[in-house]
């Protein structure tokens, strides 16, 4: 009888691991933007597999659009501009920033022809930028650093163009702005295709190189701690491989992101201007909304102080279990 239980608790043991790997993954709803530097929370849908979770990507048009889709209940964790997150969760979005996922991705580009080398130069310009986004915090504060102002109306030293991203590059080239402030990799893509020149990479100001975040939904961090954790721990494990892979970086971006768009050297240059990190600070945050409410950027009800959203334990315990810096 005891040689008939022991041998009943070995296949009981012999098979768990099966019967683990063959339950239903927990289902992880993500908000991203196409951009190069994106790429590493992109990978996760090909890599949590491994963790039981099964990530399902939605692409928006820029950060502050992914709001309304989490308020809808529609998306549990996004990857944005800090200013998005922030304007977000002053006006009531019930989300907490969990990681920083990249930083830099940034660039003020002149047509060829304009004649522009400085930001100086932009007196009497258009220069085109994304409403809501970090691209046009960046802008407006090195704008003000060179003595210049602005509106989206005649009158001031330099003209605003509000348009998305994607129409950036066309608007460029059709000369109908004289300069852009752009993200990666479309930013090398207009300086390659010869169309473009780099005025500066924007980050000369108190913000320094922008960080982007990574949120999470207070009902999954609260509700579905789990989850939550072990998500945590594929973002690091993905965001730690293209660090070390960049070949695989470089395939997955061109290939599955931008399905061919963009070749291997626009891939290299978007990245020579942006990192995939894992890290934010309380005070980059906070500097980062202060300077959106001296612009008016993000229309925010209420300012929030980082101090009240931004939970980065489960990032800390993560790193700690796979040993990253």
């Amino acid at each position: 009888m005891h040689k008939t239980v022991r041998l009943a608790l070995v296949a009981a043991f012999a098979t768990a691991p099966f019967a683990v790997s063959a339950q239903t993954p927990d289902v992880v709803r993500l908000g991203n933007l196409k951009f190069a530097h994106y790429g590493a929370v992109s990978y996760m849908k090909e890599s949590c597999g491994k963790y039981n979770l099964k990530v399902e990507e939605r692409m928006f048009p820029k950060g502050p659009d992914i709001m309304p889709a989490i308020v809808a209940g529609e998306i549990d964790i996004a990857a944005l501009a800090s200013d998005g997150a922030i304007s977000g969760r002053a006006n009531g979005v019930p989300i907490y920033t969990v990681a920083g996922f990249a930083k830099g991705g940034a660039r003020i580009v002149a047509g060829v022809d304009t004649g522009i080398k400085s930001l100086q130069d932009m007196k009497g310009k258009k220069v085109g930028v994304t409403r809501g986004g970090a691209h046009e915090l960046l802008l407006y504060a090195e704008l003000e650093k060179a003595g210049l102002t602005w509106s989206d109306k005649p009158g001031k030293d330099v003209q605003i163009v509000f348009l998305a991203f994607a129409d950036l590059n066309q608007a460029l080239a059709a000369k109908q702005i004289d300069a852009m402030c752009q993200s990666e990799p479309q930013s090398s893509q207009a300086i390659n295709k010869k169309f473009g020149v780099e005025i500066m990479k924007p980050y000369t100001t108190q913000m320094g190189e922008p960080v982007r975040l990574l949120v999470m939904t207070e009902k999954m961090y609260t509700e579905k701690k789990d989850v939550a954790q072990r998500l945590m721990k594929c973002f690091v494990e993905t965001t730690a491989l293209f660090n070390s892979d960049t070949a695989l970086a470089d395939k997955y971006v061109r290939e599955q992101m931008f399905k061919g768009q963009i070749t291997s050297q626009d891939f290299k240059d978007a990245m020579d201007n942006a990192d995939y990190t894992y890290d934010v600070t309380l005070e980059h945050i906070d500097i980062t909304t202060d300077f959106m409410n001296k612009y008016g950027v993000g229309r925010m009800a209420k300012p929030p102080k980082a101090a009240e959203w931004v939970k980065l334990d489960l990032l800390q315990k993560a790193k700690a279990e796979l040993k990253v810096k």
